[in-house]
């Protein structure tokens, strides 16, 4: 052996140099992301996004803290000021009744929303409870599932609400703030499950087929952990991109059906009964209807620039 093959074998190592230091914390900061830690990451960098986020976070905060934003009573009436223009007073003017729209405008965000919010969740809900078991069983059930959900998708959507909303909630009857609300939730949801439902079923048999779920059912899982605990969680990608747009559509529906005289219905405060108010006075009084129908449009527009950011961050075909 040679002095200088000697040498190198009990020289001591070469402590790491600077780029050598650093690389190492580098590496060990970057873990591992999966579907929506990529799909975060990415509703970040989107002006979108973030612009669809905050105009989302003032409509909550007006909902729940209307007090916030005014201090005046939106029942209060003063007849005297009836259809009032917009002035330094009150900055929407007066509605027919001479009740600040101003006020009535940011109180009848809370109903709008909750119509939204809560009739999403019980179209996800009932949409994916349904998908999920007509795509992991198939077969005789899941043809039997999808010919029922195609009988509420093939009726029209504002004849059934006529139907259910007329039948449940007679116009005769004193109008009762709790039951009208829930009653428009119930119509929009049974109306609506069925598109849900065919999201999650497609979700569910092609999650049917990958090794993870057949490694589980090899394993002895049953189908209730196999459903729950490994297909759910990788089917809810398209589900959460469909209820974030339907949201907002279905706040859009609310008002629809109020203007017809089947929705809400004062004393409830909502950006669609104000509509409906103003329909005989669009000509002469236009302020009535154009700042809840501003407040409506702006709404659901904010909620569906959110589904189409959401939808571009969970496709991998934009990546």
């Amino acid at each position: 052996m040679t002095e200088q093959s000697a040498a190198s074998l009990t020289s001591e190592p070469t402590p790491p140099g600077p780029e050598t230091a650093a690389a190492k914390p580098a590496e060990k900061n970057q873990k591992p992301r999966g579907l929506w830690g990529d799909a975060w990451r990415d509703l970040r960098r989107r002006p979108i996004f973030l612009v669809s986020m905050a105009i989302i976070f003032v409509l909550l905060v007006m909902s729940f803290f209307p007090q916030l934003f005014t201090s005046v009573d939106p029942n209060h009436m003063d007849l005297s000021r009836a259809r009032q223009t917009p002035s330094a007073e009150a900055w929407f003017g007066y509605d027919t009744q001479g009740r600040d729209i101003f006020a009535r405008s940011i109180y009848g965000a809370r109903a709008s929303i909750i119509v939204g919010v809560m009739a999403t969740v019980l179209t996800v809900l009932i949409g994916s409870i349904f998908g999920l078991i007509a795509g992991y069983f198939g077969g005789w059930l899941d043809s039997l599932l999808s010919r029922f959900g195609e009988i509420f998708l093939g009726l029209p959507f504002v004849l059934g609400a006529i139907v259910i909303l007329t039948t449940l909630n007679p116009a005769t009857e004193v109008p009762d703030a709790f039951k009208i609300t829930s009653l428009v939730i119930l119509s929009i949801s049974i109306l609506s499950w069925p598109i849900s439902m065919r999201i999650m079923r497609s979700a569910a048999i092609s999650a049917r087929n990958q090794d993870y779920v057949k490694a589980a059912r090899a394993l002895g899982a049953g189908p209730v952990r196999i459903i729950l605990r490994h297909m759910l969680p990788n089917c809810l990608a398209p589900v959460l991109v469909y209820a974030t747009i339907a949201l907002g559509s279905f706040i859009a529906v609310e008002a629809t059906l109020s203007f017809l005289g089947l929705g809400l219905r004062s004393p409830v405060v909502s950006w669609g009964v104000m509509i409906a108010d103003s329909r005989q006075y669009i000509q002469t009084s236009p302020h009535l209807l154009i700042f809840p129908a501003a407040f409506l449009v702006v709404t659901v527009l904010a909620f569906v620039m959110l589904g189409d950011a959401v939808r571009d961050a969970l496709d991998p075909k934009q990546k």
